[in-house]
């Protein structure tokens, strides 16, 4: 049973994140960000650096630290907001997301200094990544876990499944993969473009398998128990894109897109009236 305070502690930080996704779009102006696959990764995040990933936010070069891997680079708001929360990154830091020559662009640049672990950008390059930072701890003997946070449409490239390969012919336990299905990408819905049972290919692949909603927190800490295999672990959790601000929630138009005055507003009305503390188990 997860404890109460846990939860409410991840849905309190979610509900934060959610707000500083609003003001850093807004503030990126004309510039635009990628508003809506953000938002659908925040409960997770959230999840992942207060209750999962063993971090020390005075000290991101420490060794022993769980690896985190954004492959769904676009998602970089959700990152940096959620580093935030866990102490990593300074309020000053968060607030130069998208200024020229800062070190925290539209895309996450590697920067272990900041705890950032990977350049984000090309789409199905995060797992290969992964794959080969937690090959590198086995062989080493390493007790660290890598974390690689994917999305759904991202799936659809071939390099993803060439690591999936690999990592489960290396029985890389150590090696969680998370889908954040929030079922939509750049172009439309991914049952469109191309449909095929998520969980099916990822057995298939010899991997285990969990799948929750991704905006439950207590179902999202359940699913990041430790492996029952020796096979590496992938959690598929359905999310909504634009999760928290009603006008941009399905919609891929918030895939990318500019946040103006009126809409601001709006959407910190919307995010200022929610209510937190209904995703327990």
């Amino acid at each position: 049973m997860i404890p109460t305070e846990n939860i409410k502690k991840c849905e309190n930080a979610a509900h934060n994140m959610r707000q500083n996704i609003i003001h850093l779009a807004h503030q990126a102006g004309n510039n635009g960000s990628h508003i809506g696959p953000s938002l659908s990764i925040v409960d997770i995040m959230a999840v992942l650096y207060l209750q999962v990933m063993k971090i020390k936010p005075e000290n991101t070069l420490w060794e022993a630290r769980d690896r985190f891997i954004l492959s769904k680079g676009h998602g970089a708001l959700g990152y940096y907001v959620a580093m935030y929360e866990a102490g990593v990154i300074s309020k000053e830091d968060l607030y130069t997301f998208e200024i020229n020559g800062g070190r925290f662009p539209g895309q996450p640049s590697k920067y272990l200094a900041k705890g950032i672990e990977y350049s984000g950008g090309s789409l199905g390059m995060g797992l290969s990544y992964g794959a080969g930072i937690a090959l590198a701890a086995k062989r080493a003997r390493c007790d660290f876990r890598t974390y690689v946070l994917m999305g759904d449409g991202e799936l659809n490239e071939g390099t993803v499944w060439e690591s999936a390969m690999f990592a489960r012919h290396q029985e890389l336990a150590n090696l969680t993969v998370i889908v954040d299905r929030n079922s939509m990408q750049s172009d439309g819905s991914c049952g469109e473009i191309l449909n095929y049972d998520i969980e099916a290919v990822w057995r298939g692949f010899g991997w285990e398998v969990s799948t929750c909603d991704g905006h439950n927190a207590g179902q999202l800490m359940e699913a990041f128990q430790n492996n029952v295999t020796t096979h590496p672990k992938v959690i598929i959790a359905t999310t909504t894109k634009g999760k928290g601000v009603s006008f941009m929630e399905h919609s891929k138009d918030w895939h990318h897109n500019r946040l103006p005055d009126d809409l601001y507003q709006r959407a910190i009305a919307e995010l200022d009236g929610t209510e937190v503390g209904n995703h327990g188990i």
